[in-house]
């Protein structure tokens, strides 16, 4: 019988963990978030309605997917969450779509660090860093840009740079799904080099929806 209660509690003390959630509203991110968990916020006007909206990307930190290291470096391996919350008229943010599956999370060797902001024209970009401390002397900091319109979030844009750490080339590609464009700049961090810059057109496709897939 002891038995029984004490796996029913344990059952219950995992479920209030994973219970914790963003709230679906508030005035800020600070009361979005639910206490102890990481994150970022942005702010703007996303869908031009002249009411600034909020970005949020929280990383939680549900124990099952945490880690300490012999020296005591404590490894959170918990994915990020993205959520969207448009500016309501009475001062609050009101969740329009959270997105659990964008980011691969963490490991011993490799790490995101995923940076938001809303520009000045209300599209918002979302820029993942890769690191690897093994295995690759590659690195890489790609932006994606997302503009509201028909509804949702469309991929407009996206500008990537790859550099070898050992090396330090560098390539730079940034394409317009508007105007169906490609700019590949080749370039060194180390050295002086002259730039290669060239320009190429992409085959037109539909515009990609926020959430269709991950970032990387």
């Amino acid at each position: 019988m002891k038995k029984i209660v004490f796996s029913l509690l344990l059952g219950l003390c995992a479920l209030g963990t994973q219970a914790q959630t963003l709230k679906q509203q508030g005035i800020s991110a600070e009361q979005i978030v639910p206490e102890g968990w990481e994150h970022k916020e942005a702010e703007g006007d996303l869908n031009k309605d002249g009411v600034s909206d909020l970005v949020v990307l929280a990383k939680p930190n549900f124990k099952e997917n945490m880690m300490t290291r012999d020296d005591g470096y404590e490894y959170n391996f918990n994915p990020y969450i993205l959520a969207i919350y448009f500016g309501q008229e009475d001062g609050n943010y009101q969740q329009w779509k959270q997105y659990e599956d964008l980011f691969e999370p963490d490991s011993e060797w490799s790490s995101v660090d995923v940076g938001i902001n809303i520009t000045e024209r209300g599209t918002l970009n979302i820029s993942p860093d890769f690191f690897a401390s093994a295995g690759t002397y590659g690195t890489s900091q790609t932006t994606y840009t997302y503009r509201f319109q028909n509804g949702d979030f469309y991929l407009i844009g996206m500008e990537s740079t790859e550099m070898s750490r050992n090396t330090g080339e560098m390539t730079t590609v940034s394409e317009n799904y508007l105007t169906w464009k490609r700019q590949t700049i080749e370039d060194n961090a180390f050295e002086e080099v002259k730039k290669k810059e060239t320009w190429s057109k992409m085959e037109k496709k539909p515009l990609k929806k926020l959430g269709e897939e991950g970032l990387e």
